[in-house]
């Protein structure tokens, strides 16, 4: 194999697939990155869990398919200042090479590879555009693999939209999108290799699944992922987002989000931000014996009851990042019942809602 690429495109994939593959294995093939040279170079990686492969423009000199450690392939080409890159084959290694440099790298056993697993049947499409909302589900799920299906986000389809959820327990996000259906949906998928695969995806998607395994396919790229075993959230979850609302304010997310922002150094062990309602404005406070206190005002448009509320200061700041740059509505219920922070569904379908667990006031 002798191909010649531009570095920060070769980097570039390099990285994202060595992200998705383990960095502690029994056997160092499932930690390799496959290189196939033929029209184009494909960089593609398998652990059996997760396949990816994603192309990139080549020039090819000689065509053929090695297996390298992805770790120092990707670091290497990341390090490098030069535009353009030479991959080839020299006995027992891969060459990488610059006009000032040269690195070489070790072959791994191709034969030993389970090699990347083929895609699931199509389900239907999506634009790509569209799948940011998939990253803002996401960032309710879990991070604690001790409750793996709290770290998934489960997704369903009618004819029209597909539907994704995720929770953690303290909060939830839902949201829909539009998409072409080929079939039906409802699958719990591990959130972070569909979030990948997501900020990646370009133009029109292709969504394949079975029963097992979920990828998500354009142009020659793509990026699987096997599927947890249990469906979750069920539609109790779901449930929970039809509030009975005792107060309603419309705000913008970025204001509320800076506030929030700046009153978390003052929220104590616990980091503690309360929200309290008044007529024309909310009030954003911390407050910490050891630490000070902090009271800021952002305007709004309040109708109903004034309420004061207590969240964690990270869950509140992560459901209004994944509302930036919108105004949004949040529907406050009294007690220790969730707060919902909602959004108008902009021109492209895209629906988006927020839920988030208060806690009881420390103040």
């Amino acid at each position: 194999m002798d191909l010649t690429a531009t570095t920060a495109e070769l980097a570039s994939a390099a990285a994202e697939v060595a992200r998705l593959l383990p960095t502690r294995v029994l056997d160092p093939v499932l930690a390799g990155l496959r290189l196939t040279a033929g029209q184009d170079v494909e960089i593609a990686g398998s652990d059996q869990e997760h396949g990816v492969r994603l192309s990139v423009n080549a020039v090819v000199h000689t065509e053929g398919e090695v297996l390298v450690p992805a770790k120092p392939l990707a670091a290497t080409l990341q390090a490098l200042d030069d535009p353009q890159v030479r991959l080839k084959v020299e006995g027992q290694r891969l060459a990488v090479r610059t006009p000032t440099a040269r690195f070489a790298l070790p072959l791994l056993s191709l034969a030993n590879h389970p090699g990347v697993p083929a895609l699931p049947p199509l389900q239907g499409h999506v634009d790509a555009a569209l799948l940011g909302v998939v990253a803002a589900v996401a960032g309710a799920a879990s991070k604690d693999d001790a409750l793996p299906i709290f770290t998934g986000l489960r997704i369903q389809s009618d004819a029209e939209k597909l539907h994704v959820i995720a929770t953690d327990r303290y909060r939830m996000a839902y949201a829909t999108l539009p998409w072409e259906q080929a079939g039906e949906l409802d699958l719990l998928v591990p959130a972070k290799p569909l979030v990948e695969a997501a900020r990646q995806a370009t133009g029109r998607v292709a969504l394949h699944a079975s029963s097992d395994r979920i990828a998500l396919a354009w142009g020659n790229n793509s990026i699987s992922t096997a599927l947890l075993a249990a469906p979750f959230p069920d539609d109790r979850a779901r449930r929970l987002l039809e509030a009975v609302i005792d107060s309603t304010v419309l705000v913008d997310a970025d204001s509320l989000a800076r506030a929030v922002r700046r009153a978390t150094p003052y929220g104590g062990p616990h980091q503690a931000v309360t929200i309290q309602v008044e007529d024309s404005e909310i009030r954003v406070k911390g407050s910490d014996p050891q630490q000070g206190e902090s009271e800021e005002f952002v305007k709004a448009d309040v109708e109903g009851d004034h309420l004061t509320k207590t969240f964690q200061a990270r869950y509140l700041a992560d459901a209004l990042k994944a509302f930036a740059g919108r105004r949004i509505e949040l529907k406050i219920q009294d007690g220790l019942r969730s707060t919902v922070l909602t959004s108008t569904p902009g021109e492209d379908g895209v629906e988006l809602t927020y839920l988030v667990v208060p806690m009881r006031s420390v103040a």
